[in-house]
């Protein structure tokens, strides 16, 4: 299974896709959002990542005030939640220069529409849409996206294996080129986030969806989670992208820097290299220490023309030389004749026997 997003084949054969979610990271400025797309270009980043919403059709202000206070990571933000939201949206009129930024820097272009105006206005311009773990509940949104034909990464953050089926039954109606994300939605940046990662999930998505590409969308430091995850078969992974965790803003705290990041995607290219073939064979660096590592049989004494062989008379030693017998045929010379002399230490070959 493979799908290809622009230029780049996504699937088992290929390189991971790393996605950087700028996300709010660009603290209103658009300066700063097209430094950030080079910056995620020279760490590695295969796309560039932005979230187009409007506070007023993703939020209640109402709503989150009659919740009371402010809970999970929204307890340490200053603003309210709508206020907070109203600063992280991009502009539509934005997206023409960030394409155009990524098209400059040769990095993928795409956004998280939260809403069927911004699924309509990104369509001339991504090629792939990427559902946040939000839409879990609406995925009738989902499905919007799925319809323009393109790509679709989901992500399942907080959600239940039935409302992934749900949304999984429904968008591979209209659209097979899937990339499903296993996904945990807490932005605390907290040590304790890595006992909820269930990277195992991807097990669960793989068994249930051979035919769709895995990926992990994730929102830790560690490079450990996204190494467990290429292992398990993961081809695509997400993770928020910032030049300094202590600026102030709503994302910036669990994003990874730039040196961070780099070090991800090394590790996982050397993780890729390492993980090789399903087929166990001798490798090829492994040609000499078949040789020398390896035992045969060989005579534990000088050995006269005419003896028969008997067990006391061999022993398995190192080096392997090649063409010798090796331990595992011991039963097959008990019992057989030397046919020539043999000197003590020498590898026995078929040859030297006879029956």
């Amino acid at each position: 299974m493979e799908i290809k997003i622009q230029d780049k084949l996504i699937g088992e054969q290929h390189p991971t896709y790393f996605i950087a979610d700028i996300a709010a990271n660009h603290d209103g400025d658009l300066d700063r959002a097209v430094e950030l797309i080079h910056l995620a270009k020279k760490a590695g980043a295969d796309a560039a990542k932005f979230q187009n919403f409007r506070a007023p059709n993703i939020v209640s202000d109402y709503g989150f005030k009659n919740m009371g206070e402010q809970v999970s990571h929204q307890a340490e933000w200053k603003e309210s939640v709508f206020e907070v939201f109203s600063g992280a949206s991009i502009p539509f009129e934005w997206t023409p220069t960030l394409k155009d930024a990524c098209d400059e820097f040769e990095i993928h272009y795409f956004s998280s529409p939260y809403d069927y105006e911004a699924i309509d206005m990104l369509d001339p311009y991504v090629p792939a849409y990427k559902a946040g773990s939000g839409l879990m509940s609406w995925p009738q949104a989902i499905v919007s996206m799925a319809e323009k034909g393109k790509p679709v990464i989901i992500a399942t953050g907080a959600a239940d294996i039935s409302e992934v089926a749900r949304a999984m039954s429904m968008v591979r109606v209209v659209n097979d080129q899937i990339v499903l994300m296993q996904c945990n939605t807490n932005y605390t940046a907290s040590a304790d986030n890595y006992d909820h990662l269930h990277l195992n999930v991807l097990k669960t998505f793989a068994v249930m969806y051979p035919d769709v590409i895995i990926g992990l969308s994730d929102h830790t430091h560690s490079v450990a989670p996204v190494l467990g995850a290429v292992a398990l078969g993961a081809r695509v992974i997400e993770r928020h992208f910032t030049d300094d965790n202590d600026r102030e803003g709503p994302d910036h705290k669990f994003a990874m820097n730039p040196e961070a990041w780099a070090e991800m995607v090394a590790e996982t290219r050397i993780l890729e290299r390492a993980l090789g073939s399903t087929e166990k064979f001798v490798a090829g660096n492994e040609q000499d220490t078949l040789i020398v590592q390896r035992r045969c049989l060989r005579a534990a004494r000088d050995i006269s023309a005419g003896e028969v062989m008997s067990r006391e008379m061999i022993e398995a030693l190192r080096p392997a030389t090649p063409g010798a017998i090796m331990p595992h045929e011991d039963e097959m010379v008990i019992g057989a004749k030397a046919r020539t002399d043999i000197p003590f230490g020498k590898e026995l070959r078929w040859n030297d026997l006879e029956a």
